[in-house]
């Protein structure tokens, strides 16, 4: 694995950091569970002040899936600190979970999260800065979702999470999602499954076409 070049399916690799919340080793923090780790391009900025504030309020949320939720940017510990007061205040939120101060850009660079096309998106010295990158991680450590949106694009929450369902619920039943799903509704049982052995499984399955076929859980 090339450094800062990730798969799907790759063991997310291990740093070391200094977080909000004190020194981590991230396999050991996350330890068995869920955990997103998210990057930010600056602190102090208006769209990332949105966006770690939904973050924030999506608290119980993450609890309820148990999800470790991280975020990162190339700024110092004082500034992130600092900076939660001015998400609290101005989000109308607590933020709880911890911000690595990756000021050396070590973990950006390992996980391929810093900004190679936009040139406003560099901080007083020049350097790039880290785009707004999502890895969802599951508990045996496998990357099991890489997003990447550009600086000037906040990030839909709802639908990281939305994928947390998916990837969550198609582990357990061995099910896949279709287009705009959301968590309660019909599920696709796989085209590597039978149909007569899915009808046992899943009395309720609709067969629309030997390929796709509809399921409730």
């Amino acid at each position: 694995m090339t450094l800062g070049t990730l798969l799907l399916g790759d063991k997310c690799p291990n740093f070391k950091a200094q977080t909000t919340q004190g020194p981590i080793e991230f396999q050991s923090w996350k330890k068995d569970s869920w955990a997103i780790l998210f990057s930010h391009p600056e602190d102090f900025t208006p769209v990332c002040t949105t966006e770690l504030g939904a973050v924030a309020k999506l608290n119980k949320e993450w609890e309820s899936r148990a999800i470790k939720v991280i975020g990162l940017s190339c700024n110092t510990m004082e500034s992130h600190e600092k900076w939660i007061l001015d998400i609290n205040e101005t989000q109308n939120t607590i933020v709880k979970f911890p911000i690595i101060a990756d000021f050396d850009r070590s973990v950006a660079t390992l996980y391929g999260m810093l900004d190679g096309q936009d040139p406003t998106n560099v901080d007083k010295k020049g350097m790039p800065l880290t785009v707004r990158s999502v890895f969802i991680i599951d508990p045996n450590d496998t990357i099991r979702l890489m997003i990447t949106y550009p600086a000037s694009t906040g990030r839909n929450f709802d639908e990281i999470l939305r994928v947390v369902d998916s990837l969550q619920i198609c582990d357990l039943h061995k099910v896949a999602t279709p287009v705009n799903w959301k968590k309660g509704e019909e599920v696709i049982v796989p085209p590597t499954v039978k149909t007569e052995d899915a009808l046992k499984k899943y009395p309720k399955l609709n067969v629309v076409k030997p390929y796709l076929r509809y399921t409730s859980l």
